[in-house]
């Protein structure tokens, strides 16, 4: 059995921080509400932290089926039928879970994650360059959609709600063309993740290539992106809106320069978060972050139920300072690597995470 990676548990543990930090900062509506350099700072983890999320659960499909994928390759489909079958039930599992929670929480990834490891689920036998292509594909596919469709159909921008959500159309439009995290084109993240999980990430050379890939796609990205605002607003002022949706590299919409930047960064913070596990995974100070990545299930719900449920109740979710909306953030994670630190120690895995592996993979155990 090959050593656990625990550099991609630092990695989901960073990404959820990063999930948390940006959804308190909209909810208690204090985007704009401070410095100017806190403001830009914090205005980077948006879609960032949510891509390496996703990047990061593509890269987990591929570990999943490593075995069974060898095993096709000399002829053995048998395996691979079976990861399939087991990735459909956590597919559906979480699809459910998500869309029940989304009653309460609307920017909602879960049930759109639901979709993708679903469509992921037919493509673990699928070579890694055609990965890339699929990938490539869906990018541009969406910049197409764009330009055909009206992406702003269902939404209330002003209270970031989405009118006939749950009638078939709605739903479909949402999941697939202009919902918080679209398949198309964001399941291009989850397949850059399965081809990324299929290099030897143990290899100080193939951490190198990948970061400084990733540094690179996201420079090159965002650098395009400011020229490209700045000297067409500066031709035509009056589109300047126009000019930010379609060469911005905001999450939405997640035109092509978002989804390269969100790549590279999230190739970037995992080479990063394995070379920090490889040279410190066996030190005891690292071990509540490995823990808390394990647990992202868990704590992304949390987040909504009990991080925000407990500023409702004392009066301070809406309306507040981003410097207060960044603190109530990161009191909750250290709250969540302490948690995750001594459920770590008792349980093999976190509260959802062993309900979704009881239901899905009843063969393993969940101690």
């Amino acid at each position: 059995m090959k050593k656990r990676i625990v550099g991609y548990d630092l990695a989901r543990a960073l990404a959820v921080f990063g999930m948390v930090a940006v959804n308190f900062k909209v909810v208690l509506g204090a985007g704009k509400n401070g410095p100017g350099w806190l403001v830009t700072a914090a205005g980077w983890l948006d879609g960032r932290a949510a891509a390496t999320f996703v990047v990061l659960a593509g890269v987990g499909l591929s570990l999943l089926s490593r075995t069974a994928y060898e095993r096709y390759l000399r002829g053995d489909g048998e395996p691979l039928m079976r990861d399939r079958r087991t990735l459909l039930k956590r597919a559906l599992f979480l699809f459910v879970v998500g869309s029940l929670y989304t009653s309460i929480w609307p920017a909602d990834i879960l049930h759109f994650y639901g979709v993708y490891i679903a469509v992921a689920a037919f493509l673990l036998a699928t070579p890694t360059r055609r990965l890339w292509s699929y990938a490539g594909v869906l990018v541009l596919a969406f910049a197409v959609m764009l330009v055909t469709l009206d992406y702003e159909r269902g939404w209330d921008w002003s209270t970031l709600s989405y009118a006939g959500l749950w009638s078939p159309a709605g739903m479909i439009r949402h999941l697939f063309f202009n919902g918080f995290h679209p398949v198309v084109p964001w399941l291009a993240f989850l397949l850059v993740g399965m081809a990324l999980g299929r290099l030897e990430m143990n290899s100080p050379a193939t951490r190198r290539r990948v970061l400084a890939w990733g540094l690179g796609v996201a420079a090159v990205a965002e650098l395009l992106s400011w020229s490209l605002i700045r000297s067409l607003s500066a031709a035509s002022p009056a589109d300047h809106g126009v000019i930010v949706a379609v060469f911005g590299t905001e999450p939405m919409p997640p035109v092509p320069l978002y989804m390269l930047a969100g790549t590279g960064t999230a190739c970037a913070v995992i080479a990063a978060c394995v070379a920090l596990g490889e040279r410190h995974g066996d030190r005891g100070w690292l071990r509540p972050w490995v823990a808390t990545g394990q647990l992202a299930l868990t704590l992304y719900v949390a987040h909504v139920v009990l991080g925000m449920g407990t500023l409702q109740w004392i009066g301070r979710l809406e309306n507040q300072t981003l410097a207060f909306a960044l603190l109530a953030a990161a009191l909750f994670c250290l709250l969540g690597v302490v948690f995750a630190h001594l459920w770590r120690q008792r349980f093999q895995r976190g509260p959802l995470e062993a309900i979704m592996r009881a239901l899905t993979d009843p063969r393993k155990p969940t101690g």
